[in-house]
């Protein structure tokens, strides 16, 4: 009886060790820190009461801040990181990819928005690129990541139908249409029992036409604009919808169980203004700044050169003329000061801030630079109504070139989305009626 005891009682210790030890009934725990498109957003505008949201200064704070809590953190991003809309977008994007290397991501998904400037362009910043589907092998097709014993396999599906090279005569994709390799890399991930993310700029549904889910534990789809998405199933899959412009990140804490997520807790972390900038970033904001002023007055100098005669507008001081009660309560808003406040935050040499803050800014006669043009610095009359000069001069016979747009229509000249997210016509008119 005692030998039977004894060896009952090693069975049963081996047992527990190998229910223990096996793969398949352990619990796992990851948290990961997820965030999509920033479309060339290096800080995003905050011209509204509660100031700008995110930015990579703060998210490079908020970042060391949720490592510090938690050291096994996981972070990803589905990539969709530059822009080419506008003149300075090149110079802008280039130092993106300077201020992604101090967050220090652990995998980074290509869209096609990134690779704007040329492959070369993007992946000469050493970040974690991952493309799945890329013709050669200068990109890893995956990114097995590990962290406090846990293991999360990354990869990208680059979507082929989007290529804008498939619009260039005699061009050739540089992915591949078919996604036997993407799929192989699953299977073999899962093998390994590690927990699997991919990344794409299609929706779920459309995706699962084209790419068998069934080894896609998570799927970070599309952005949607700004704010995040409640995350979803779709089959076994988690689908997460992250936002765009860099305001937020989004946390995942996940309960792994079977290989198979059991359970999720999904939380957006905003980045207001209690969120200091990060002081490591300081000199390349520094720098990026001196380098967006050099092009500003590389332009105002052949701005100058362009620009004789009388222009079409003629400042805030011809209008009050006429329009003397107006123009006192103006003055007392926040619009008359619109110049200044770029000053505060050194941002009067930006021009994606100078064309909102002055009038006129990159138009014939507008405003060029505050000592030859001083007298166009603000938010004036001709901000809203148009250049007056016609008007003015006809002692108010021609009208103004908005006289018969609707108030909102004014306004949202520069009260876009982008660039004011809170703004509500009805309360903001209050400020400034006249």
């Amino acid at each position: 009886m005692k030998g039977t005891a004894v060896n009952n009682l090693m069975i049963a210790l081996a047992l527990g060790c190998f229910f223990l030890a096996s793969p398949v009934w352990a619990e796992k725990h990851m948290t990961i820190v997820y965030s999509g498109n920033l479309n060339g957003e290096l800080e995003p505008c905050g011209c509204t009461e509660e100031g700008n949201l995110g930015g990579i200064k703060r998210r490079a704070t908020l970042l060391k801040k949720l490592r510090r809590e938690n050291p096994n953190l996981f972070t990803v991003s589905a990539g969709g990181l530059l822009s080419s809309d506008g003149p300075d977008d090149r110079l802008k994007s280039e130092y993106i990819l300077k201020g992604f290397s101090y967050l220090d991501y652990d995998a980074i998904g290509v869209q096609w928005r990134d690779l704007v400037y040329g492959p070369e362009f993007v992946f000469s910043a050493k970040l974690p690129w991952v493309i799945s589907n890329w013709k050669n092998n200068t990109v890893p097709a995956q990114r097995v990541i590990k962290h406090g014993g846990q293991q999360l396999a990354f990869f990208n599906w680059l979507d082929p139908a989007d290529s804008p090279m498939r619009q260039m005569q005699g061009q050739h994709s540089l992915v591949q249409d078919a996604p036997s390799h993407l799929l192989t890399g699953l299977q073999r991930a899962k093998q390994h029992h590690q927990v699997t993310l991919l990344v794409s700029t299609l929706k779920a549904e459309q995706l699962s036409k084209v790419i068998s889910l069934n080894n896609v534990d998570i799927l970070i789809e599309r952005a949607a604009y700004e704010n995040y998405g409640q995350p979803r199933k779709v089959g076994k899959t988690l689908v997460l919808t992250p936002g765009s412009r860099g305001m937020r990140l989004g946390k995942l804490d996940l309960e792994i169980q079977n290989e198979r997520i059991k359970s999720w807790k999904n939380k957006v972390l905003a980045m207001p203004t209690a969120i200091a900038d990060a002081p490591e970033l300081a000199a390349w904001y520094k720098e990026y700044n001196a380098r967006v002023k050099a092009n500003y007055l590389k332009h105002v100098e052949l701005r100058k050169k362009q620009e004789s005669g009388k222009g079409p507008y003629v400042g805030e001081e011809v209008c009050a003329t006429c329009h003397a009660e107006q123009h006192k309560i103006w003055s007392k808003s926040l619009h008359a000061t619109a110049y200044e406040k770029l000053e505060d935050v050194n941002k009067a040499f930006d021009p994606e801030c100078i064309k909102c803050h002055t009038v006129g800014y990159d138009k014939p006669g507008g405003f060029i630079d505050i000592n030859l043009t001083g007298n166009l610095i603000g938010v004036q009359c001709e901000s809203c109504h148009g250049a007056g000069r016609e008007h003015a001069e006809t002692k108010g016979t021609h009208p103004v070139p908005t006289e018969f747009w609707p108030p909102k229509k004014i306004c949202a000249q520069c009260h876009v989305h982008e660039h004011s997210p809170s703004f509500k016509f009805e309360t903001y008119w209050q400020k400034v009626a006249h």
